[in-house]
C-alpha cells in the first residue's frame, strides 16, 4: 500500500470512499505483478494506436475519382492501392480492441475477487487500478477520434464493395489475404458503432459478470462505482487536486470517471442514473460542468449518447436537464 496516499475517514458513507488513487506513480506489488505484466504488454501499444488513428487521413479523394470514372482502370487501381494499406490499419485497431478486452477481463478478475471488497482491492492494488483507468482513458480517446473521422467507414465500405466485385469477376485481390470475409464482417460491426471501443469494453464487462455467476454482480458494479466516486472526490477536492504533478492528470481523471459511469450503466440492472445508484451522478456531472466547456463536451456527449439508462423513467428530471 506504499503508493496509497493517506486514506481519509469517510464523512458520508453514501458518497463513497474518500481516498486518493495514485494514477501518476503507482507501482505493482509482488501479488499484482503477474496480471500487471500481462496488461502492460497491451497498454504499451496504446499510444501508437492513438497516433495512427489521429494521423488517419483516408482515401476519400481516390475513392471519389474511381467512382466518378468507373471505366478508368488506372483510377480503380489507384483507389484500391490507397485503400488496402488503410484497411491494414483498421484491422490493427480492431485486433487491438480484442487484446484490450482480454486485458480488461484479467483486471476485473483481479479487482473483484473474494475475500476483499472492491474498495479494499482498489486500495491494495493501486497499480492494477491505474491500468484499469488507463484502459478507460485510451478507450474514450480512441472513440472521440473515431467519431470525428467519417473516412474510416467510407474506406472500409469501399474496400468491401470492391472486394466483392473482384470475387464475382474472379480477379485476385492482394488485400484479401489480410482481411478475410469473416474478419471483415466482425470489423464492419465494430466500426458501425459510434463508440466501438466503449462497446467492446461494455460487452466484455457484461460477459465477465454473466460468466462468473459465483461472483456477486455487486463486486463488479461496486468496483466501478468506487472508481467513479474516487475520481469525483479527487477532482472536486482542492487538497487532492493540488497533489497532481502533471496537468494532464485532470483530463485523465475526468475520462476515467465518465468511462466507469458508462460501464456501470451498462452492467448494473437499473443503471447509473437511478436513485438507488451508488454513483453520485449530480456530483459527477457538476465536476464535468465546472471544467472549461470546450474540454469536456465530448465527455458530456458520451454520457448523453452512449449510456443505456439516461432516458429511463427512473432518471430524475434534474439529471436529465443537467445533461441537456
Amino acid at each position: 500500500m506504499g503508493n496509497l496516499l493517506k486514506v481519509l475517514t469517510c464523512t458520508d458513507l453514501e458518497q463513497g470512499p474518500n481516498f486518493f488513487l495514485d494514477f501518476e506513480n503507482a507501482q505493482p506489488t509482488e501479488s499484482e505483478k503477474e496480471i500487471y505484466n500481462q496488461v502492460n504488454v497491451v497498454l504499451k501499444d496504446a499510444e501508437g494506436i492513438l497516433e495512427d488513428l489521429q494521423s488517419y487521413r483516408g482515401a476519400g479523394h481516390e475513392i471519389r475519382e474511381a467512382i466518378q470514372h468507373p471505366a478508368d482502370e488506372k483510377l480503380q487501381e489507384k483507389a484500391w492501392g490507397a485503400v488496402v494499406p488503410l484497411v491494414g490499419k483498421l484491422k490493427k485497431f480492431y485486433e487491438f480492441s480484442q487484446r484490450l478486452e482480454a486485458a480488461l477481463r484479467g483486471l476485473l478478475g483481479a479487482l473483484t475477487s473474494t475475500p476483499y471488497s472492491p474498495t479494499q482491492h482498489l486500495e491494495r492494488e493501486q497499480a492494477l487500478a491505474k491500468q484499469f483507468a488507463e484502459i478507460l482513458h485510451f478507450t474514450l480517446r480512441f472513440d472521440e477520434l473515431k467519431m470525428t473521422n467519417p473516412a474510416i467507414q467510407n474506406d472500409f465500405s469501399y474496400y468491401r464493395r470492391t472486394l466483392s466485385r473482384m470475387r464475382i469477376n474472379n480477379v485476385p485481390a492482394e488485400g484479401e489475404n489480410e482481411v478475410n470475409n469473416e474478419l471483415a464482417n466482425r470489423m464492419s460491426l465494430f466500426y458501425a458503432e459510434a463508440t466501438p471501443m466503449l462497446k467492446t469494453l461494455s460487452d466484455a464487462t457484461t460477459k465477465f459478470v454473466s460468466e462468473n455467476k459465483n461472483l456477486p454482480i455487486e463486486n463488479t458494479t461496486d468496483c466501478l462505482s468506487t472508481m467513479a466516486s474516487v475520481c469525483r472526490v479527487m477532482l472536486e477536492t482542492p487538497e487532492y487536486r493540488s497533489r497532481f504533478t502533471n496537468e494532464d492528470t485532470v483530463s485523465f481523471c475526468l475520462r476515467v470517471m465518465v468511462g466507469v459511469i458508462i460501464l456501470y450503466d451498462h452492467v448494473h440492472p437499473v443503471g447509473a442514473f437511478a436513485k438507488t445508484s451508488k454513483i453520485d451522478m449530480k456530483g459527477c456531472i457538476k465536476v464535468l460542468k465546472d471544467q472549461p466547456p470546450n474540454s469536456v463536451e465530448g465527455l458530456l456527449n458520451a454520457l448523453r449518447y452512449t449510456t443505456k439508462h439516461l432516458n429511463d423513467e427512473t432518471t430524475s428530471k434534474q439529471i436529465k436537464s443537467m445533461l441537456q
